[in-house]
């Protein structure tokens, strides 16, 4: 039995789950809605205050459904409820961030400006006042990670300066530069 799926998801009192048939599943909480449809094969189901995620064989593909399913509806109650943040640290002299409206503005060594987007309202970008910390924060974890690979791609972190955008708390290794050349 899956050690993941088989944990049933707590739903606080604050949070209200819908499960139509077709395992379309509808969370609304203090934050916003989330919804999502699952495998038709899993059966989900809410038993007192908490989502009950099952499979019907213990065929492969089912058991990795499982746990999936399970992981999949606690974020989404999490999301709702708390909302996850994603910070991303800039390194390197004359890199910055700004924000512009709602938009985040990067300006990582390019000729020009590179500028984001939130994919969606209830996404959100924070800038720090030195411009070096951006933090991505929503109620959607998915969109979140997506988004902060996305802005880490446009100047990933190198190895010998340690410029350019990583997570917080990301270690780079640093590799020695070139020998030189020889005494002459």
């Amino acid at each position: 039995m899956s050690r993941i799926g088989k944990m049933p998801v707590p739903v606080p009192d604050s949070v209200t789950v819908e499960i139509v048939p077709g395992n379309v599943v509808t969370v609304k909480g203090p934050k916003g809605e989330l919804s999502e449809k699952f495998n038709r094969d899993m059966r989900i189901s809410r038993e007192n205050g908490e989502i009950v995620v099952t499979r019907p064989t213990d065929q492969r593909h089912h058991r990795a459904l499982h746990g999936l399913t399970r992981s999949l509806l606690n974020n989404m109650v999490v999301g709702v409820t708390d909302g996850f943040k994603r910070t991303l640290e800039i390194h390197g002299v004359g890199y910055r961030a700004q924000q512009e409206g709602k938009n985040l503005l990067l300006q990582v060594g390019k000729s020009h400006a590179v500028e984001y987007a939130p994919p969606s309202p209830d996404v959100e970008f924070e800038v720090s006042r030195d411009g070096r910390t951006v933090t991505i924060s929503g109620i959607n974890k998915q969109k979140i990670g997506e988004l902060a690979a996305k802005i880490r791609k446009e100047r990933p972190p190198e190895p010998y300066k340690g410029k350019g955008i990583r997570y917080q708390g990301e270690y780079v290794r640093s590799k020695a530069g070139k020998a030189g050349a020889a005494a002459v």
